[in-house]
């Protein structure tokens, strides 16, 4: 195989394997519902009281007159829970002037947050853009919703008995709002036996404060009767994260752990694999024995990140029994792409001991800090919590081929000089176009000496292929004698690839940064047209059709990946022609071949990108032509002038050794 021959095949994996990274993910397995009743919990002996109604009602006045609703026991013996009126209590402002970083719409159904509604971002609407809301409830089919940082089942252990509280709207406490400006809420439930005593007393308290993506969290049970209870409940975790990349999806489910060595690692479900799981899959640390931290649930841009706090004397938290991921499929479509999913996590909580009513240890509190807010390393190194817990590990690259050990530093890298670059320039578009020809820049003594090697090897062709034709039944031969023309002429052919296998790396840190900054996500670049960095250009709207056989949806039109086409094309004419293709009917086809897939394999997959990708590649593109031109120039005058004999060459540069005229013994 050519050398030429090997570079583009180089280049086709290449393109193959990074069309994973724009091309939409896809799964075949349909999902359960996510609400089935935890087979464990049937292994241990215990009843599931009933529920009043399974079906969600709109919610009443705060000043209606409701009868509390009650959990019905299944036998005379069995205990109930009382809690209040529906009410949906509001903390927080979408209005960024009031300084609250979102808004809470909480509810007193299982005293959770029905939605989380940020104030600096908005949400997709080209026309009319609003908040966008973060938190949102799931359906669970048959009219049934979860909602975020619901208490689900309540298990007294020793009674053999579990009450399931998200159904219950517990009674609320009210709103208050102090001297600094932070605002809290807590709800109440009472557990009663079957003579309406009151047994156990819960009490669920959030807090926020302004300028702060923190969500304070408590729940308290208080043991009320004369005996020693043992109690544990399992929890529901932030869910209702709307999808945020509209080419793949990189919603999922995250672990963090700190190690032996005291380092944070993680642990991800992605998408695909809620997507096939029958059952809500475990968040374990890969390597066990390391300390959880915290779990949360992500997508491209957002992260919504609980985090148990320890007790006051332990440096981890040991009351978390278990934590589980699961896929939100209302609708339980097997592909998973009807628009209605959504991620979510679960916490159980292990068993605790609470002494009788009046005694010390007669109640138990258990802390936990929610995190609602964006994936910016900036503002997690700025922050000493965030920095110590690691939520950096939320932040993903698609690293494509290359590890994350080599991608992360240089995409981290990337994202703080696009920082410094706004800084001064305002515009993360017109940064985009300036580091691609910076790094462009940098990278010229590499691609120029690959280039020089490509074409020595190029104008080599037809000698290479006279050895391997004359030497084609003995390879060792063949081999040792193209080893030797290449030693002779100077042309190596690990040059041609080498600087390549070196920028490949950079370059997809760079389509990284680009494609996962939060600062590119509502960014303009001009005012009528790249209104959005993060979204398809866009220049023309219409209503959507989807492509016959492939079955792209197409909405605009996009003119950054037609730009792009014309780049590509532009790059393919500059490729230095191989020699012998003139003599080679099927690499001359080869080489056809590649003019015509490569102008359109990428403004294809691309399409429907977000611009600064696009903007990206085609600025990367057209300064590559530039930079090609400028190259192949060097070589064509390098040529020229070794065949008049004005640049010394040697064997080692790739000519003949110009033989030296010997010097008279005297001037006339």
């Amino acid at each position: 195989m050519s050398p030429r021959i090997s570079i583009a095949v180089v280049l086709l994996c290449f393109c193959v394997l990074c069309a994973g990274l724009v091309l939409e993910s896809g799964a075949f397995r349909t999902t359960s519902s996510p609400d089935t009743i935890d087979s464990s919990s049937a292994r241990r002996g215990l009843m599931l009281l009933q529920q009043t109604t399974d079906v969600d009602t709109p919610a009443p006045s705060p000043t209606a007159a409701v009868q509390p609703p009650r959990l019905e026991a299944t036998t005379s013996e069995d205990f109930g829970a009382l809690g209040g009126p529906s009410q949906r209590p509001t903390v927080g402002s979408v209005d960024r002037r009031s300084g609250f970083k979102f808004q809470l719409e909480l509810d007193s159904k299982g005293a959770s947050i029905r939605h989380a509604t940020f104030s600096e971002f908005k949400n997709r609407d080209h026309k009319d853009p609003q908040p966008l809301v973060f938190l949102a409830p799931s359906g669970l089919g048959t009219g049934r919703e979860a909602l975020s940082m619901a208490n689900k089942g309540l298990v007294l252990v020793d009674q053999r008995r579990q009450l399931n509280l998200d159904g219950l709207s517990w009674r609320t406490l009210g709103t208050e709002t102090a001297d600094d400006g932070d605002q809290t809420v807590s709800f109440e439930a009472t557990i009663t036996d079957a003579q309406d005593r009151p047994f156990l007393k819960l009490t669920k308290t959030y807090r926020i404060q302004p300028d702060s993506y923190l969500v304070d969290c408590s729940l308290t049970i208080d043991n009320l009767s004369a005996d020693t209870q043992k109690v544990r409940y399992d929890l529901r975790g932030p869910l209702g994260l709307e999808r945020e990349a509209f080419r793949q999806d990189m919603r999922g489910v995250i672990g963090g752990f700190r190690n032996a060595q005291g380092q944070i690692v993680r642990s991800k479900i992605e998408w695909k694999n809620l997507v096939k799981a029958a059952a809500p899959l475990p968040i374990e640390s890969k390597n066990g024995g390391n300390h959880f931290l915290w779990a949360a649930a992500v997508n491209k841009y957002f992260a919504a990140i609980l985090v148990p706090v320890p007790d006051a004397d332990d440096s981890f938290c040991d009351w978390i029994a278990g934590r589980t991921g699961r896929l939100y499929n209302p609708d339980a479509d097997a592909k998973a792409d009807t628009g209605d999913e959504t991620v979510g996590l679960d916490l159980s909580v292990a068993s605790a001991t609470l002494q009788p009513s009046g005694q010390a240890d007669s109640a138990r509190t258990y802390n936990f800090q929610l995190y609602l807010g964006p994936k910016d390393k900036s503002l997690f190194d700025k922050n000493e919590m965030y920095k110590e817990l690691g939520f950096v590990q939320t932040i993903d690259f698609m690293g494509c081929c290359c590890p994350e050990s080599i991608i992360n530093p240089l995409a981290f890298a990337i994202l703080a000089i696009m920082k410094a670059m706004y800084a001064v320039i305002q515009n993360y578009g017109i940064v985009i176009i300036i580091l691609v020809f910076l790094m462009r820049l940098i990278l010229h003594p590499i691609t120029k000496k690959s280039q020089v090697s490509m074409s020595k090897m190029s104008q080599l062709g037809p000698r290479a292929e006279e050895i391997k034709k004359k030497y084609a039944n003995n390879k060792t031969e063949m081999n040792k004698k193209l080893m030797e023309l290449y030693r002779e002429q100077g042309a190596s052919p690990i040059m041609g690839f080498l600087p390549m296998m070196v920028q490949m790396p950079i370059w997809i840190a760079l389509w990284s940064a680009v494609y996962t900054s939060i600062d590119l996500r509502g960014a303009a670049f001009l005012p009528f047209w790249i209104t959005d960095l993060s979204m398809p250009d866009a220049l023309i709207r219409w209503s959507p059709f989807t492509v016959p056989l492939l079955g792209w949806k197409v909405a605009s039109l996009n003119v950054l990946p037609l730009l792009m086409g014309v780049a590509f094309y532009l790059q393919q004419k500059l490729m230095p022609t191989q020699a012998s293709a003139a003599t080679n009917p099927q690499m001359a086809q080869q080489q056809k071949m590649m003019m015509i897939m490569m102008p359109l394999l990428f403004p294809l997959m691309l399409y429907n990108g977000p611009s600064g990708v696009n903007l990206y590649i085609m600025a990367s593109t057209f300064a590559g032509v530039i930079e090609q031109h400028v190259i192949r120039k060097h070589i064509r005058e390098r040529e020229a002038a070794e065949a008049q004999g004005l640049v010394a060459v040697t064997s080692k540069t790739g000519g003949k050794v110009k033989k030296k005229k010997p010097k008279p013994f005297y001037k006339f």
